[in-house]
C-alpha cells in the first residue's frame, strides 16, 4: 500500500513537471514582452537629452512618453478579439515586427514630431505584445503549471522600472540616445525568427468567426486614451484641479461606463465583462489594480530621491535601486512553487502585507539615511513585491476556461496599467505638493516620506481583496477536489489539490 502511494505521488510529481517545450515557448514569448515593458521606462531618463538634441521644449518632448502610453492604451482592448480571430502566434509576430520597425524609425528620427509619430507606431506593436505573450504562455502551461510559468510574466513587469533607467542611462552616456531605440532592433532580430520557428501554430476553432465589436472598441479605446492622457497631464501640471486633467479623465470614465453598459447587452462584446460575476476573478483583478498603483507608483520615488536629493547620476541610481530587483528575483521562484501548492490568494496576501509593512521605513526616510539601511529595506520590499504580482495574476486565471483567457488577459493588462498610471500620478502630485516650500534637504526628504506613506496606504488597500481572493480560491479548490470528472480545459486543478487528495 505504501509503495502504491509513493508511486502515485511520484506520478503526480512527474505530471506536474514542466516540459522543456513549455519553457521554450514561455521564454520566446517573454523575450518580446521584455522589449515592450523595458521601453516604457528606458525612455524616461532620455527626455532631457532628447529635448536638447532635437531642439524641443520639455512640454513637447514629454509627448514621446505620452504618445507611447496612449497608443498602448488604445490597442490593448482589441488584442483578445484579434487573437481569437487570427491566432495568437501570427498576431504576436506582427506585433514584434511593428515594434521593431517602430524602434528603427524612432532611432532615425530627426525631429520631435517624427519621434512622437514613430512612438505611436511603436506603441501599437508594444501594446499587444504583453497580453499576447500571456495568452500564449497560459495556453502552453495548462492548469497544473500556471504558477511557475506565469512567474516569467512577472519578471519583466517587476524589473523594468529598475533596469530601464540603468540601461537607458548607460546607453546614453556610452553611445547616444539613438541606441535606446536601436537596442530593440537587436532583440527583435532574435525574437522574431525564434517566435516564427518555435511558437505553436494557432488551433482553428469556431470562436474565431465572431465579428469585431466596433462600438465597444471605440468606446473602450477612446475612454482609456482619455483617462491615460488626463493622468499624464496631472503629472505635468502637478495637480488634479486643472481642466487639462479632469476633463479628459471625466470623458474617459464616461466612455468606459458606456462600454460596460454596452458589453453587458451584447452577445459578443469586445471584452467579456461577465467574468467579473465570479468573485475569484473580480478579487484578483482588484488586487492587480491596487498593486499596480502601489508598486509602480512607488517605483518613481527612489530614483528621484537618489538623483535629486542625494546627487547620484543615472547609472549609480540604477545600481542603487538594484536591491529591490534582487529581492524580487529571489522570492519569485519560491512564490511560484507556493502558488502551485497553496493557491495564489494566500501567497499574494503575504506578499501584499510584506510590501505594505516594508514601505513604512521609507516613510521615515531622511536626507542622510545610510545607503546600507535603504538597500536592505529595498531588498525586503522587493521580496514582498515578488510574492504579490505573480500569485495574484495566476489566481486571476484560476477559474477560467481556456476559451476565456483571451478575454481576461487584456482586461488584466488594462487594469494593471491604469492602476500603475493612477498610482504614479497620485504620488507624483503628492510629492510635488509636499516639496513646495521645502528649502532644506531635511524638508525635501520629508516630502519623499509623505509620498511613501501614501504608497503604503495604497498597498494596504490590496489586503482586503487578497483576503476575498483567498477565500474564493479556497472554495473553488474544494469544489475541484470533490469533482470526480474535472474539466481538462479548466484552469483550477493543480498539483497541490492532487497531493492533498493522495495524502
Amino acid at each position: 500500500m505504501a509503495t502504491n502511494e509513493r508511486n502515485a505521488t511520484a506520478s503526480v510529481a512527474d505530471s506536474n513537471a514542466i516540459p522543456r517545450q513549455v519553457w521554450i515557448i514561455s521564454g520566446v514569448a517573454m523575450l518580446g514582452a521584455v522589449m515592450s515593458i523595458l521601453d516604457t521606462t528606458i525612455v524616461n531618463v532620455a527626455l532631457a537629452t532628447l529635448g536638447k538634441d532635437l531642439h524641443s521644449s520639455l512640454t513637447n518632448i514629454q509627448w514621446v512618453v505620452t504618445a507611447y502610453m496612449l497608443s498602448l492604451a488604445a490597442v490593448i482592448p482589441v488584442t483578445g478579439w484579434a487573437s481569437r480571430r487570427f491566432g495568437a502566434k501570427p498576431l504576436f509576430l506582427i506585433s514584434l515586427s511593428l515594434f521593431t520597425v517602430g524602434s528603427l524609425l524612432c532611432g532615425l528620427a530627426t525631429s520631435d514630431t517624427e519621434l512622437i509619430l514613430f512612438r505611436v507606431l511603436q506603441g501599437v506593436g508594444g501594446g499587444m505584445i504583453m497580453p499576447l505573450a500571456q495568452i500564449i504562455m497560459a495556453d502552453a502551461a495548462g492548469p497544473k503549471r500556471m504558477g511557475r510559468v506565469m512567474a516569467l510574466v512577472a519578471i519583466p513587469m517587476m524589473l523594468a522600472p529598475t533596469l530601464g533607467p540603468l540601461i537607458g542611462g548607460t546607453l546614453i552616456q556610452t553611445l547616444s540616445w539613438h541606441w535606446i531605440f536601436f537596442v530593440n532592433i537587436v532583440v527583435g532580430a532574435v525574437a522574431i525568427p525564434l517566435a516564427f520557428r518555435l511558437l505553436p501554430s494557432p488551433r482553428l476553432d469556431g470562436e474565431r468567426t465572431e465579428t469585431l465589436d466596433v462600438l465597444g472598441l471605440v468606446l473602450m479605446s477612446t475612454g482609456l486614451v482619455g483617462i491615460t492622457y488626463g493622468l499624464a497631464e496631472a503629472g505635468t501640471y502637478g495637480s488634479f484641479s486643472n481642466a487639462h486633467v479632469y476633463v479628459p479623465v471625466f470623458v474617459g470614465v464616461v466612455l468606459v461606463v458606456a462600454f460596460v453598459v454596452h458589453a453587458l447587452r451584447t452577445e459578443h462584446p469586445l471584452l467579456d465583462l461577465r467574468l467579473y460575476c465570479r468573485w475569484h476573478f473580480s478579487a484578483a483583478s482588484i488586487v492587480m489594480f491596487a498593486l499596480g498603483a502601489a508598486v509602480f507608483g512607488a517605483m518613481i520615488l527612489m530614483p528621484l530621491y537618489w538623483q535629486e536629493l542625494r546627487g547620484f547620476n543615472v547609472i549609480d541610481t540604477g545600481l542603487l535601486t538594484g536591491p529591490q530587483g534582487l529581492g524580487m528575483a529571489v522570492t519569485m521562484p519560491l512564490a511560484a512553487r507556493m502558488t502551485d501548492r497553496y493557491g495564489g490568494g494566500p501567497v499574494a496576501l503575504v506578499g501584499v502585507v510584506v510590501t505594505a509593512l516594508l514601505t513604512i521605513p521609507f516613510g521615515l526616510i531622511g536626507a542622510h539615511t545610510p545607503i546600507a539601511v535603504l538597500s536592505v529595506a529595498m531588498f525586503l520590499r522587493g521580496a514582498g513585491m515578488g510574492s504579490s504580482f505573480m500569485p495574484a495574476m495566476t489566481a486571476a486565471f484560476a477559474a477560467l476556461d481556456r476559451s476565456e483567457v483571451s478575454h481576461a488577459t487584456p482586461q488584466l493588462n488594462v487594469l494593471n496599467r491604469i492602476g500603475g498610471s493612477v498610482g504614479t500620478t497620485i504620488l507624483a502630485v503628492v510629492l510635488a505638493n509636499a516639496e513646495r516650500g521645502a528649502h532644506t534637504a531635511s524638508a525635501a526628504a520629508g516630502a519623499y516620506g509623505t509620498a511613501f506613506w501614501w504608497s503604503a496606504g495604497m498597498a494596504a488597500l490590496a489586503v482586503i481583496p487578497c483576503v476575498v481572493l483567498m477565500r474564493a480560491e479556497g472554495t473553488v479548490r474544494r469544489a475541484a477536489a470533490r469533482s470526480s470528472a474535472p474539466d481538462p480545459d479548466r484552469l483550477v486543478i493543480d498539483s497541490g489539490v492532487v497531493a492533498e487528495a493522495l495524502a
